[in-house]
């Protein structure tokens, strides 16, 4: 599985990859009977446990007050950091 991901991230940018890998997520929520909004509720939680293990958490917290502050369906901000 690890070697697919890898060679899935070289054909595309990682925030491709991390979107996609949302979506197979929410497939197997939906195959166990989960509620969508909680998976996703669930995997947020996840990542942001997980990234803040890994970083400071002024620098997290800027980072997603960013991006709650930026909300907008049209426009990628994975290029932009606080």
């Amino acid at each position: 599985m690890l070697k697919l991901c890898l060679a899935e991230m070289s054909e595309m940018g990682v925030y491709q990859w991390a979107r996609e890998q949302v979506e197979v997520c929410l497939t197997q929520a939906a195959e166990q009977q989960l509620d969508p909004l909680m998976a996703l509720r669930a995997l947020l939680s996840a990542v942001v446990e997980r990234n803040a293990s890994a970083r400071g958490a002024f620098d997290l917290a800027a980072e997603l007050e960013f991006l709650a502050a930026n909300l907008d369906e049209q426009r990628d901000y994975s290029f932009m950091r606080p």
